[in-house]
């Protein structure tokens, strides 16, 4: 994969839970186009229900549909579990995102690449990124919101992704995320500046 495949793509990355979705959909807001990796693995999920069906079980997947969130119990829990679902749906991923951004870069303007382990995998030679910053303590009280968890849990799932203090020394580009909404939208609006 050449660097030039993606010279004018950001990786957009952040942690479990610190706001991506709603910094994506800003951007989109703005024009900006998004390739989603998140999007791409859920579809590619079910494309390949009979993959997961054989691999983990036939309960994960229903109706020609996985069924994440029970999938999600025995992926995060156990590293070889994840790992042979990395290496079913990893190199899809990839070839879709590298389909997409053909054509995105035809039209030589900025792009957004959403990948939440951008940083944990390094797969792919993105000149530049950009991290949706939460502290930790914040991060861990939206999870818990979010999925109805306890804070346990919501730790574990976080300890699965590189400190979200280490992604902040390995970004370009920072969009701060600890307050409200209209804070988050000075943000995003201070990055559009810098990047168009």
């Amino acid at each position: 994969m050449s660097n030039n495949l993606f010279k004018n793509a950001i990786a957009l990355t952040g942690g479990i839970s610190t706001g991506k979705s709603t910094v994506c959909n800003l951007f989109k807001d703005s024009g900006l186009e998004i390739i989603d990796a998140d999007k791409i693995a859920h579809r590619l999920l079910d494309e390949n229900s009979n993959e997961i069906s054989s691999m983990f079980g036939e309960k994960y997947v229903e109706d020609g549909k996985v069924i994440r969130k029970e999938l999600g119990k025995i992926i995060f829990s156990n590293e070889e579990n994840k790992l042979k679902l990395e290496a079913l749906l990893h190199p899809l991923i990839e070839e879709e995102i590298v389909r997409q951004s053909k054509i995105l870069e035809k039209y030589n303007k900025t792009y957004f690449i959403d990948i939440p382990l951008f940083y944990e995998k390094m797969h792919y030679p993105i000149p530049k990124s950009l991290l949706v910053y939460t502290p930790k303590d914040i991060q861990v009280q939206r999870l818990m919101k979010r999925d109805n968890i306890d804070e346990t849990q919501a730790k574990l799932k976080i300890s699965n992704q590189m400190d979200i203090e280490e992604k902040k020394e390995l970004a370009d580009f920072i969009i701060d995320n600890s307050k409200d909404l209209t804070h988050l939208e000075t943000e995003v609006k201070r990055i559009l500046g810098k990047i168009i």
